[in-house]
């Protein structure tokens, strides 16, 4: 019995350890290739519950007729009770697989990609954090009127009155299809928190 709880023990801690790796791995700016000062950046913001593949197509596109970089910014909510840089190994499970989708779907219009994660206590206060941290030239933000992929009302007001740039707010409609193979909005969300009910 002893030695069965030795070998979970240690398969529990290599797996924590290859999420907090997976997590480094995005939080660290990637390295990417010297861009050139006059490099125009589109910069992309989404939560796992509000990427917008019409939004980011409409960003893919400006970008490819500018010859711009995309910086598809995964913002993640820190509860209080963490502190804003602890690990999160449950939104590094739901970023890295967006961010991943939506790199192959760059590759396709020829853009490249300079892939971000930002932390804050709510989309707003990570909104906030990227608009101070990052150097871009527009935003493309994808808006919702309800429960579809982008964010409300009042967090593209926020970015229409506080963030510098040209600022693209696209509505899709209510039709809209999931990113390849990656699942709608609503199911990636019922299974984080089933994976979390699961954990906790």
């Amino acid at each position: 019995m002893t030695a069965v709880l030795i070998v979970v023990v240690v398969l529990l801690a290599v797996a924590l350890a290859a999420l907090a790796y997976r997590d480094l791995r995005y939080r660290v700016k990637r390295p990417v290739k010297a861009p050139r000062a006059d490099t125009r950046r589109i910069l992309f913001p989404f939560a796992a519950q509000a990427l917008s593949p019409r939004a980011l197509d409409a960003a893919l596109r400006l970008a490819r007729a500018e010859s711009a970089t995309l910086v598809p910014v995964f913002l993640a909510r820190v509860s209080l009770d963490l502190p804003l840089d602890a690990p999160l190994p449950r939104q590094s499970g739901l970023a890295i697989p967006l961010q991943e989708a939506i790199e192959q779907r760059a590759a396709k219009f020829g853009v490249p990609v300079d892939a971000r994660i930002e932390r804050g206590r709510t989309y707003r206060h990570a909104l906030r954090q990227t608009v101070a941290n990052e150097r871009f030239d527009r935003i493309v933000i994808a808006a919702t009127a309800g429960a579809g992929a982008g964010f409300s009302a009042e967090d593209v007001a926020w970015v229409l009155e506080n963030a510098p740039g040209e600022i693209v707010a696209l509505r899709p409609g209510q039709d809209e299809r999931p990113l390849d193979g990656i699942p709608p909005p609503s199911r990636r969300v019922a299974r984080a928190r089933a994976r979390q009910r699961v954990a906790g």
